[in-house]
């Protein structure tokens, strides 16, 4: 698998590639010209249903869920030397149907997603219940049991990285998977199938439908057969998925939406702190959950940042994403880049004033999107209470510690939140009043695998990443054994 022709995508269902019972397809575009790449499959209902059948059956064979613990973690971590040998074939599909720049691809696509099924293989085989001391007369101990068959739900705009972070401590814990990737993005998926299959992961445990929302990916949350769900995607989506899969009482993961405030004290060091910031809000073009959107700057600095950013992000290079100096590409697709445009009308009736950007960019019939940076919104305002997801920064001046902690909690949501201060002390007791399930103090975007991530609020809830996804993917079973 030294190369990867970009032909028409078909479903992987049980080991094998098949057409979509219907014949339907689907069109995958280029975001960076607006041109077609190719087609994939549509799965509709007997698809899927095929696909969790797949599933299950390879569960109940226990040709992976009946291996130790290190026997999958040797296919997982061949799963990672596989990413690392085919990385330019991956990053080259990644940018192609995401839009991002080649470079992002092979630094934070491609990485992250090969640490992450080495993280996760070396969890497989460290997966163990543990004794419980008891008055009874009787051995009592706990079994790390998987949970059955996973859908796995992916969002667009990390289409490699989130399904790893998904299927990485899910195989580890014995479980088969149905993947469903987004309908605009499922190139880099339908890749990782055959991969996934050259590594060693047995027919059935792994299984791709492309397809849409309201049909693949309802009739995969509605199965019957599904043991859990695990799902990122927007809050509004993710309602509906909580309450679906509420209602058959089963468990799920939810990484939902973000709109994070990145404060910047007096004491900061400015020059790292304005790096950080337009990293937080340009990253992949602003279409990032864990984004930094919102600029909370301490009023003695706050003329000066603003200073900073309208002369500093015209010069952030945005472009072909395939050339090696691009740093933002163009938004996923017409839709999202109609959104900011949207929000960027809306900031100006607000009373916004646009420091730098607030255009499209007309180039190669591309969804390009010039990186904004908006100053004198008030906090009611839509644009900074809401995800806008994309390259838009909002910036707010504050007076004092309370007030930067206050406006940076006022939103719905709670994902990721940032700190830029001289002051530990200041830097771990505000960090502790932030509503965020993860908080970086002087940087932006410090994940690894070994750090769980996740949110609070309309942000979700449940952990990606640590021992505490692979948690998620099991079930306790106490045993107690009579001693008398």
């Amino acid at each position: 698998m030294t190369t990867f022709e970009i032909e028409p995508g078909r479903l992987f269902i049980g080991g094998r590639w098949r057409e979509a019972a219907d014949g339907a397809r689907t069109e995958v575009v280029d975001p960076s010209r607006g041109a077609v790449l190719t087609t994939v499959a549509q799965a509709g209902p007997a698809d899927v249903d095929a696909a969790v059948r797949a599933a299950r059956e390879a569960f109940d064979s226990g040709t992976w869920s009946g291996l130790s613990g290190r026997e999958r973690g040797r296919v997982l971590h061949r799963v990672a030397e596989l990413i690392r040998e085919n990385a330019d074939e991956i990053a080259r599909l990644e940018s192609l149907d995401v839009g991002k720049p080649i470079t992002l691809c092979q630094a934070v696509d491609v990485t992250n997603a090969a640490n992450d099924y080495e993280h996760f293989a070396a969890l497989a085989h460290s997966l163990h219940g543990a004794n419980r001391d008891t008055p009874l007369n009787a051995l009592a101990y706990t079994r790390r049991e998987p949970l059955g068959v996973v859908a796995a739900i992916t969002p667009f705009n990390f289409p490699l990285i989130l399904a790893g972070s998904k299927l990485g401590p899910a195989l580890a814990a014995g479980n088969t998977v149905v993947h469903k990737p987004a309908d605009e993005t499922p190139l880099s998926a339908l890749y990782m199938a055959e991969l996934l299959q050259k590594a060693g992961v047995p027919d059935g445990v792994v299984n791709v439908v492309t397809g849409t929302g309201p049909g693949a990916g309802e009739a995969l949350l509605r199965h019957p057969g599904v043991d859990k769900v695990a799902f990122t995607g927007s809050t509004a989506v993710g309602r509906h998925v909580a309450s679906a899969a509420g209602e058959a009482l089963k468990p799920v993961t939810m990484e939902l939406g973000g709109n994070a405030a990145h404060i910047v004290f007096e004491d900061a060091d400015l020059e790292k702190a304005v790096g950080a910031v337009i990293k937080a809000f340009v990253f992949n073009t602003g279409q990032f959950c864990m984004g930094g959107p919102r600029l909370l700057a301490a009023r003695p600095v706050y003329d000066t940042l603003l200073g900073i950013l309208a002369e500093a992000v015209p010069g952030v290079p945005v472009g072909d994403p395939r050339r090696p100096e691009t740093v933002v590409g163009p938004m996923a697709g017409e839709k999202h880049l109609r959104k900011v445009e949207e929000y960027v009308d809306l900031a100006r009736k607000e009373g916004g004033s646009i420091v730098c950007g607030g255009e499209r960019l007309d180039l190669d019939g591309g969804y390009y999107y010039r990186p904004t940076v908006i100053a004198d919104l008030p906090n009611d305002s839509r644009v900074v209470q809401e995800e806008v997801f994309g390259p838009v920064l909002t910036v707010q001046p504050f007076d004092s510690e309370d007030e930067a902690v206050a406006l940076a909690n006022s939103t719905p949501y709670g994902l990721a939140s940032g700190i830029q201060t001289g002051s530990l002390a200041r830097a771990h007791r505000v960090a502790e009043r932030l509503q965020a399930g993860i908080v970086w103090i002087n940087d932006w975007a410090m994940l690894d695998p070994a750090v769980p991530f996740g949110g609070v609020k309309d942000s979700g809830f449940g952990r990606e990443y640590g021992p505490e996804a692979l948690a998620a993917y099991t079930k306790v079973k106490s045993v107690v054994v009579s001693l008398a």
